[in-house]
This record gives structure tokens, sequence and C-alpha cells, in this order.
């Protein structure tokens, strides 16, 4: 056994401060989350059961960061995570429930009511004919009718061409009193919904995270063992942007493969590799196809890896050998783990972390899964 180097973490560390002409108000805390995803702070929710699900990946990718939803799940529980996080909001709904002109009453309640919305066009093959809205619905007695019997029909539809701006939508809205323009192409083929609920979320959100869709980003956390496949399979075809493979040793073969594998079958997908703690790690992650690295082996307030195994690296040391390794390969860095004051955060990026990944800090929000228990006049997330 031999010392290879004294180490640091958090605690072991100040910043000096220095002059500065930025005032707080003018601070920019854009960052990366990996290659090709920006973050508008540098904040990512830990894929814990007892931190993320959809609920806190929506609240934290409205304020510009994003959440992983954790793998503590069936594939299609996790998969369901996903797409309520992609569905939340959207420029243009692209692929919106629809239902033939035929379909009871009954029917389109029940579509409504389980999906959580208000209306859905009513189409014809490819043929836009109509839509109906929760105002028709509201008080209707016959069940059993048709949907075309209460709908708006199609020659008096609110539409808008496809690539119409904003304000042009906006104008449709506000004339009209409704809060859904259905967009169509040419040939009057529905191609997408605007609703009013996602223009407001987009101007009370002005620094959400989103795709180019104007959908809120989400990640979701991925193992190497058996039915990996078809849970990666099944959260691509959710529309998750990033894929974690997340375990506690990333320097391992099967972390190598999965990352690989991931990349090889489904390119257009953003991976993250980790918890790694050394340089080696990261230029073999690196080599592997990874778009991001996780730094971080047990410094997390519940981690017992160092405590179990008596394996991991000082956190500051670790973030601050990673940085060097991954200079010049335009690969994003992800602290993970050991934040227990704003402070860290700062101390973190400082080191050469882009973004920091939470957990502890997180895990007693509102948001975050789990029961507020009163406990001698206290209250806690259980």
């Amino acid at each position: 056994m031999r010392i290879i180097q004294e180490a640091l973490t958090f605690d072991d560390v100040l910043l000096v401060p220095a002059h500065s002409t930025v005032l707080p108000k003018d601070v920019d805390l854009k960052t990366r989350l990996t290659r090709g995803i920006e973050l508008n702070i540098p904040l990512v929710s830990a894929a814990m059961d007892t931190v993320t699900e959809a609920r806190l990946a929506i609240a934290l990718a409205q304020e510009g960061g994003i959440g992983i939803i954790h793998k503590n799940m069936g594939i299609e529980e996790q998969a369901r995570e996903v797409r309520k996080v992609k569905k939340f909001e959207s420029g243009i709904i692209h692929d919106p429930i629809t239902v033939p002109p035929n379909t009871s009453i009954r029917e389109v309640l029940e579509i409504t009511r389980s999906n959580n919305i208000s209306g859905v066009p009513v189409v014809d093959g490819e043929d836009l004919v109509g839509i109906v809205t929760s105002r028709d619905l509201r008080f209707e007695t016959n069940l059993d009718a048709p949907v075309s019997t209460i709908m708006t029909p199609k020659e008096r539809l609110v539409t808008v061409r496809e690539g119409a701006s904003k304000e042009e939508v906006q104008s449709l809205l506000h004339k009209h009193r409704i809060e859904k323009v259905l967009v169509v192409n040419d040939d009057f083929k529905l191609r997408g919904m605007i609703t009013v609920k996602d223009i407001q979320k987009s101007r009370d959100y002005p620094n959400a995270c989103k795709d180019e869709h104007e959908r809120l980003r989400v990640g979701a956390a991925v193992g190497v063992g058996a039915g990996t496949d078809e849970r990666v399979a099944a959260l691509v075809e959710a529309g998750v942007d990033v894929i974690v493979v997340d375990t506690a040793h990333g320097h391992s073969q099967g972390v190598l493969d999965r990352v690989a594998w991931v990349k090889q079958h489904f390119p257009e997908v953003q991976v993250i590799g980790g918890n790694i703690a050394t340089a080696e790690a990261a230029r073999d992650l690196v080599e592997a196809g990874a778009d991001g690295v996780k730094v971080g082996i047990g410094p997390g307030s519940i981690c017992t890896t160092r405590i179990v195994a008596g394996v991991g690296v000082p956190q500051i040391t670790a973030i601050d050998n990673v940085r060097q390794a991954l200079e010049g390969t335009d690969v994003p860095l992800i602290a993970d783990g050991g934040v227990r004051f704003s402070g860290d955060l700062a101390k973190a990026i400082a080191a050469g972390a882009n973004c920091v990944m939470i957990g502890g800090m997180f895990a007693g929000t509102d948001e975050a899964p789990g029961e507020v228990e009163l406990y001698q006049g206290r209250s806690y997330k259980s």
C-alpha cells in the first residue's frame, strides 16, 4: 500500500474572494450537462427513489435544471414517469391524443380523465373533422351518443398553419376566447395542437430547460444487469433526453460496455456514465462514448461505499483529477454527492464541475416522493 496523494473534500477548502464587476442579478448560470444538453442552472436531482420521480423532475426542469428518474421501479413505470415530464409542457403537442367521430361520449370522458386533459381533436382517418373539449362534455347526459353529436365541427374550427408565429397563435386564442388551437397543413391534416396552458407555463418559467420541441428535458437511470436492454429501449421510446448508466463503480467493464451499447443502438440519445473518481476512469468512459461523466464515490449523505468497501476519493480532489483528464474532450463533468450546504455547490464548480447532482437537499421538498410525517412537532419526509 502507498499514499497516492493528499486529497481534499468540501470542508477542507474555501474560495478566496477576488475583485468583480458583475452584479448578482447579472450572473449567468448556464452550463452543460452533456455534450448536447445545456442547463440554465447547474442543478441535477439524484436518481434516488426518495428524490426524483416525475413531479420533482418537472419542477426542477421548469427552473432550468434537470431531474434523473430513479430505476427502482418496473420498466413501464419508469417510462411512464419520463412520459409525464415530456408531456407536461409543449410548444406544439405534435402527437395529441385523438378520437374518431363514432367514439362514444363515455369513452371520451374516460380518455380525458385518465390522461388529465381537457379536450381531444376528432379525426376521421387522417382528416381533421372537429374537436371536443370539457365545455362540450360538462353537462352531457347521453353518454352513449357519438362524440360527433357534440363536437365543434370542421367548419367552425380555429386553426393555424404549420410554422405560425407565437404572436399569431396568441392573437387567435384571445380573439376567439378559446384555450386550444389546432395546427394543420395545407391539406387540413392535423399536425399538432397548441394550448393556452403551455403558453402560460412558458411565460411563468422563462428559464425552463427544454428540448427542440419546447418540451421539458428529463433523464433516467439504468443499471447494467438483466433487462437493461429493454429498459433503455422503453425509455428512449418515451422520449428520454439522457440515459445515466448509474452504478457505485463506474470504472467497471459492465458500465463501459453499457455506455458503448447505448451509443451504438441509440446514437441520438445522450449518455452519462458513473460514478467514478479517477482520471483513468474518465478517459475510459470518454473512449466508450460517454457524453458526460459523473464523479463521486462515497461522498453522499447516505452513501456507504467508503464505510463498507473502504473505497473512494475525497470529492474536491476527485473533481479536479477528472477535470484535468477531460480537458480537450468537450465532455462535461457532473459532481455527485457530498453537498450539504449551498457553498459546496460553488466549491464543486470552482474545482471543475459543470453541474452538481443533489440528493439529500431535494429529498425533503414537497415534490419529492414520499409522505410527510409529523414527529414531535416537526415535519419529516418518509
